[in-house]
């Protein structure tokens, strides 16, 4: 895939026969950067159900949080900009207002954000002349002290703004230091993890030895502001266990790639198999889902070996091996939004007798050596075509493929020495005949002219 990222891809199976699976972790994905170069590490196969995908310890509604107004700032192009400007640390959250997953993370990410104030309020309480402050200066103060500005950006009103941060799925939560971003958070979506995540993120900016550390008090108060029970505290505790499992990655490209590897089991009956975009924790953008892809190698049946190419095909025909992988090095580029390559395999059962010289199976039972089985491959016919998608599809790259009725035999016979010579005598024989009937004529003829 040249333009999805292996978190999203996956790959599904189905048939006429009902059976439906997904076998995304039965393949191989390695992430590959924006000049097809395949990264130096496999991605893992995200289990996505273990990932925690809003807090459950926060019981408030999002307007009960909103009553004394909102902490999360809402940001367009201009503001957003102003925010990187102004600010260390900002905690963008770019979503959709029809994503149900967004709005299942509205109250945390509101919470997140009412203890970076609270955070900003303690600090703030905590210098000496505070009491000499006018509303103005204590505000001014808030903005100094605050650990990390939280911010949103809907990408319904602004859709051309999240085009150009590349935003693919929705809700994306994306860190940015010093104006840069770093990376996208994919961990637990409680507001205790968010709080470590963010502390890691500072000591990684400033060293883990630097005396002024704003985040570190973020990561109690998130604490005393959502763990209220032994049942939130196991909660908690629980997440934090498998919080090294899902590292964020920091310097990802804008247009990274995927390289899936593996076989299929199907069913002998028409189905068809799809690459698709696919999250548990994600409502993808279907306008930002481009499934351009490559095909290195597509085959059916037994991958073939060096050796057996180089021998084990001499009893077929010249370009056998090219009707067995006719995908092999094609490209398929979308150029156009809404836009999916669809491909239709015709796949011919064929068999062919083994190389020559090779030994005879014995069979125990029959006490006696049998010739070995036939090889078996498959030849494709093979047609793609260009589909387009409603607006609200998420595009995907499919594959339909259907069994023929019709199978492919191919023997190879040679003759034996004597088969020849004998034939070699019978058109000399033959010669013979017919030189002799010619002459026996022309003599008859002669004479009756005489």
């Amino acid at each position: 895939m040249m333009d999805l990222k292996c978190d999203y891809a996956t790959i599904d199976v189905v048939s006429v026969l009902g059976t439906q699976q997904n076998v995304t972790q039965h393949v191989q994905k390695y992430p590959i950067d924006q000049s097809g170069v395949r990264r130096s590490y496999q991605s893992r196969n995200l289990k996505q159900h273990d990932v925690q995908l809003f807090d459950a310890t926060v019981e408030e509604t999002i307007e009960e949080l909103h009553a004394d107004g909102e902490d999360a700032v809402s940001l367009d192009e201009h503001t957003f900009n102003i925010a990187l400007e102004e600010n260390e640390y900002v905690f963008v959250d770019f979503f959709a207002n029809w994503c149900s997953h967004c709005r299942d993370l509205a109250p945390t990410w509101e919470t997140l954000a009412e203890v970076m104030y609270q955070a900003a309020e303690n600090r703030v309480e905590d210098q000496p002349d505070v009491h000499k402050y006018s509303d103005e200066d204590y505000n001014e103060a808030l903005k100094v002290e605050l650990p990390v500005l939280v911010g949103k950006v809907d990408c319904v009103d602004h859709h051309d703004f999240c085009l150009d941060q590349a935003i693919r799925a929705y809700p994306t939560l994306k860190f940015f230091v010093d104006g840069e971003e770093k990376g996208v958070y994919n961990g637990h979506r409680t507001v205790v993890e968010f709080t470590h995540f963010i502390a890691e993120m500072e000591k990684e900016h400033k060293g883990h030895k630097h005396a002024d550390l704003k985040t570190e008090e973020i990561k109690e108060i998130a604490t005393d502001r959502t763990v209220q029970t032994k049942e939130h505290e196991d909660y908690a505790r629980a997440l934090s266990a498998t919080r090294h499992q899902h590292q964020p990655s920091w310097a990802e490209e804008q247009h990274p790639g995927c390289q899936i590897s593996g076989f299929l089991l199907v069913d002998r009956a028409p189905g068809n198999f799809h690459i698709q975009a696919q999250s548990r924790g994600h409502d993808l953008a279907a306008h930002m889902t481009n499934v351009s892809h490559i095909i290195n190698h597509l085959s059916f049946g037994k991958p073939f070996s060096n050796y057996f190419i180089k021998k084990g095909l001499q009893n077929t025909p010249a370009g056998f091996l090219e009707t067995t992988r006719p995908f092999d090095g094609n490209v398929y580029v979308t150029h156009k939004e809404h836009e999916a390559h669809h491909h239709y395999l015709k796949v011919i059962t064929t068999e062919f007798d083994p190389e020559s010289g090779t030994q005879k199976k014995y069979d125990k039972k029959e006490g006696f050596y049998k010739p070995l089985d036939k090889n078996r491959a498959y030849q494709i016919l093979q047609s793609s075509q260009l589909s387009l998608y409603r607006a609200d599809i998420v595009p995907e790259a499919k594959f339909t493929y259907d069994l023929s009725p019709i199978a492919v035999s191919y023997e190879k016979t040679s003759r034996a020495w004597y088969d020849y010579f004998t034939s070699l005598m019978a058109i000399i024989g033959g010669t013979f005949t017919v030189v002799g009937m010619l002459e026996s004529g022309i003599h008859t003829i002669s004479s009756k002219k005489r």
